[in-house]
């Protein structure tokens, strides 16, 4: 340890020697308290390895550990004690409430504290007002007037622009309102369960944002509700709810509202206009009610809302026609082949058309069957029912595809399984932040294949020395304009198997060990 002298002017040696010890005792506590701090931080993440880390620090440091007395020894005494720590109890406490958490009746309360997204929550006498894109709030106890674009990327003001915005009116005294005003008189529909009011709109139809900007933070906002809320849209779209409507069902008892469509004054005890959201693809368990529901919760909720589809799915394929005997007896032997496949790891490669496209493809699939894989080439359409694509990875213990959005489906895999993500040149920053940490937090193997400038389609238009090449970052800078058209929609890659191959087989090496685990696992 580097001890950090202080200047002194005494002029009495001992003075100074006491001032040297006491500032060493000091040193010695804050280096206790951290080292404290620091593990109970990694013993909550469950980083075992750091604790093994520490041991060894401590054992190469056995002649202070074993001085009595020594305020080293404490720290190293306190690491070693950490589950009786008052500070890993003051890190382990619950979050506090989140803000508008604890609205009294006949109030409205807006957060507006997050860079994502604003929330307001209005309690009593709530009325929906379409015509005018209104709430209304009666008998409030307090007048108030605010307004909401209710979609979760407050910070683009481009996409916000679209998005329809709604005024929120409390009136203490609804019969003194102006003329002018629309104040519902009465209820055409009463609901005794709290309404969740969010847009469809914005960035609906790229399925990342669907995801990212739509289902999770519906589900992060909805779950407390135990599916006794209604969810009013705005910008409702019908193909919207034929796709996401399995999930919709696993959050509400009750049909969702289309609001600018329903003319009728519907009114709630509650409603939370706005959703929450915490990361990118992510949920903050410390932050859900019960500090328990994380993605893993997020990842159940959604076998149970494709479970019933994918069941009736397979009862539609068993109850095809009787195919004629040449076509049964190719169908008998290529159920031969796939029982003899069955023993091998299932490996999806998730294919685009178009930009960050796999020019060499079919030499991929040959690659990964070498390497012991069976194989499967996923071409999702825009039409592909959801149950479909996820009825396919979820049984699957491998997903390859290139950085884009329908990498998102990596929430369709199993905790567990490997995920390898071919990041092509200039998206090394979103390939990580947008799937990488987030399938880590699912509990995937994540596997970043970061491709050289030789293996994209890039290297055939510039010049060796161009900053597109050597510089991406640099090249970002420009502005996302300049990232779009250079690297994601002008950019294929063509992979170099003799480097990729080390990846197939980092993936089945996974899976080998994974299944060791099981069998081993007593019955």
């Amino acid at each position: 340890m580097v001890h950090h002298h202080r200047a002194s002017l005494l002029q009495h040696h001992d003075q100074q020697k006491l001032d040297e010890e006491k500032q060493q005792v000091e040193e010695m506590k804050e280096l206790r308290g951290r080292l404290v701090d620091y593990a109970c931080h990694h013993r909550k993440h469950g980083h075992d390895a750091l604790l093994l880390m520490l041991a060894g620090f401590a054992f190469v440091s056995c002649l202070l550990l074993l001085l009595p007395n020594s305020p080293f020894s404490a720290a190293m005494d306190d690491l070693l004690q950490l589950g009786r720590t008052h500070r890993c109890d003051q890190e382990m406490a619950p979050t506090p409430p989140a803000p508008c958490a604890g609205v009294p009746y006949g109030a409205v309360c807006c957060d507006r504290s997050s860079p994502r997204a604003d929330l307001c929550v209005m309690r009593g006498d709530v009325r929906t007002h379409a015509a005018s894109n209104e709430l209304f709030l009666l008998d409030a106890a307090a007048a108030a007037d605010e307004r909401i674009r209710p979609y979760t990327r407050k910070w683009e003001s481009s996409v916000m622009s679209t998005i329809d915005e709604l005024r929120l009116r409390a009136l203490p005294d609804p019969e003194g309102a102006s003329a002018n005003d629309a104040v519902p008189a009465r209820c055409d529909v009463r609901h005794d369960v709290p309404a969740v009011v969010f847009s469809t709109g914005g960035y609906t139809g790229n399925v990342y944002h669907e995801f990212n900007d739509g289902i999770i933070p519906l589900y992060i906002t909805a779950r407390r509700y135990n599916r006794k809320v209604v969810f009013v849209m705005l910008e409702y779209h019908d193909w919207w709810m034929t796709k996401y409507g399995h999930i919709v069902e696993q959050l509400s008892d009750f049909p969702p509202l289309d609001f600018s469509n329903d003319t009728r004054t519907h009114c709630f005890p509650e409603a939370v206009v706005g959703l929450r959201i915490h990361d990118e693809l992510a949920i903050d368990a410390s932050r859900m009610p019960g500090n328990q529901a994380g993605i893993q919760d997020f990842r159940h909720m959604l076998d149970d809302a494709h479970r019933g589809r994918i069941n009736a799915i397979i009862e539609e394929e068993n109850a095809a026609p009787q195919a004629s005997p040449a076509a049964a007896a190719l169908a008998k032997k290529l159920v031969t082949e796939q029982l003899a496949d069955d023993d091998k790891p299932r490996l999806v490669i998730v294919s685009r058309n178009g930009s960050r496209a796999i020019e060499n493809e079919p030499e991929l699939a040959r690659e990964a069957a070498r390497a012991g894989f069976r194989v499967t080439v996923l071409r999702p359409r825009p039409d592909t029912e959801l149950a479909q694509m996820y009825r396919v990875l979820n049984g699957s213990d491998v997903m390859v595809g290139v950085h884009g959005a329908a990498m998102t489906h990596f929430l369709f895999m199993r905790p567990g399984s490997a995920f390898i993500q071919v990041v092509p040149l200039g998206t090394d920053w979103a390939a990580e932040n947008y799937y990488g940490e987030p399938a880590r937090r699912l509990g995937l193997h994540y596997i970043p294949y970061k491709i050289l400038p030789s293996e994209s389609s890039l290297f055939r238009r510039y010049a060796r020395d161009d900053p597109v090449l050597t510089d991406p970052v640099a090249v970002n800078a420009k502005g996302w304009q300049v990232t779009k058209r250079v690297y994601l929609d002008g950019q294929n890659v063509r992979l170099d198997m003799a480097r990729f191959r080390r990846r197939l087989r980092e993936a089945y090496g996974h899976w080998a060990a994974q299944r060791r685990r099981q069998q081993s696992q007593p019955l």
